[in-house]
C-alpha cells in the first residue's frame, strides 16, 4: 500500500479548463488516487458557494480551504469545525474612505457567503454572484457593520501598484493583499497572516499527514504559501514565473490536465 498523501488543488487555472470544466480524464485520475487511498481536496480564493460545484462533482468528503484561507471547514463533518477569520470591519471603512482617491469601478465585501457591493455597478457583481448570495448595495461604510471575510477592490488598471502601495504602507499590520491576474485588475485583500497554507496545515495536522506527503498544485500568487508549505509543491505550466521559480517541480498546463499527468507519475497510479 503507498504512502497516504494529501492531495490539494486550486481550481481557476489549475483544476479547471479556462472553461471552468473539470476534464472527465482529470476526474478519474483523482477518482484513482481517492481509491488508492489518498486524501484529496480544494484550496481556492473563491467562497464556498462558488466553489460547492466541484466539491460535489469530484464527491469529496474532505475539509476544503476557501477566502485563501480566511475560511476553512467540513462540509460534511461539523466535528471538524469552522475556522473563520475575518477582518476587523473599521478597516474596511477606512479603506473605502482612502479609495476616494483613486480611479476605482468598484468595492465588494463579502462575509462568509453574503456579498456588500459599494457600487450599484453589475460587471464585478455578475461574475462573482455564482451561488446565488444574498447581495447588499449601497455605501459600505452604512450597510456593512459585521467583520469581513475578504475585501475585492477592482480598479483602473493603472491605479493598482499605487492602492497596493497605499494598503501597505498604511494597513501593513492588520491585512494582506495580492492582486488577480488577467483579465480582472482586482486587489484581494484577507486578514494579516491568512493564506492557503494556514488551512491546508490545518487539514494536515486532522489526518495526520506528515508535511512530505503533501502534494499541491497551483498557478497564481495566491498560491505561493501552500506551495512552499507542502512537500511537493508544484506550479502548473501556464503559471506565473515567480510561482514556477519557488515551486519543487512543475506540469503541464490545465488545459493539458497537468494535475492529472503529474498524479499518475508520482503516485504511480
Amino acid at each position: 500500500m503507498p504512502e497516504k498523501h494529501l492531495i490539494a488543488l486550486d481550481l481557476d487555472g489549475t483544476l479547471l479548463t479556462d472553461k471552468k470544466e473539470i476534464t472527465p480524464y482529470t476526474k478519474r485520475v483523482i477518482t484513482s488516487a481517492r481509491e488508492q487511498g489518498h486524501i484529496v481536496m480544494i484550496a481556492t480564493g473563491r467562497p464556498y458557494r462558488s466553489s460547492t460545484m466541484y466539491y460535489k462533482e469530484l464527491d469529496l468528503t474532505t475539509p476544503i480551504v476557501n477566502f485563501n484561507g480566511a475560511l476553512v471547514h467540513h462540509p460534511q463533518d461539523d466535528s471538524f469545525g469552522t475556522y473563520h477569520s475575518p477582518m476587523n470591519h473599521k478597516t474596511l471603512h477606512e479603506i473605502v474612505e482612502a479609495m476616494e482617491q483613486y480611479e476605482i469601478t468598484n468595492i465588494l465585501a463579502e462575509v462568509m457567503d453574503d456579498m456588500y457591493v459599494h457600487y450599484d455597478d453589475r460587471q464585478l457583481t455578475d461574475v462573482l454572484a455564482l451561488g446565488h448570495p444574498k447581495v447588499t448595495r449601497g455605501d459600505l461604510r452604512k450597510f456593512l457593520r459585521e467583520d469581513p471575510t475578504s475585501i475585492l477592490i477592482h480598479a483602473n488598471q493603472s491605479q493598482v501598484d499605487d492602492i497596493r502601495s497605499h494598503l501597505s504602507d498604511v494597513h501593513a499590520e492588520v491585512i494582506e493583499h495580492r492582486r488577480w491576474g488577467a483579465p480582472f485588475h482586482i486587489i484581494e485583500i484577507v486578514k494579516k497572516g491568512i493564506n492557503k497554507a494556514v488551512g491546508l496545515k490545518r487539514v494536515a495536522e486532522h489526518y495526520n499527514i506528515p508535511t512530505q506527503h503533501i502534494i499541491a498544485f497551483g498557478d497564481e500568487d495566491n498560491d505561493f504559501e501552500m506551495i512552499k508549505f507542502a512537500g511537493v509543491g508544484v506550479a502548473m505550466g501556464n503559471a506565473i514565473p515567480s510561482l514556477k521559480e519557488i515551486a519543487n517541480t512543475s506540469t503541464l498546463t490545465n488545459e493539458e490536465e497537468g494535475i492529472a499527468h503529474f498524479l499518475i507519475d508520482h503516485l504511480k497510479l
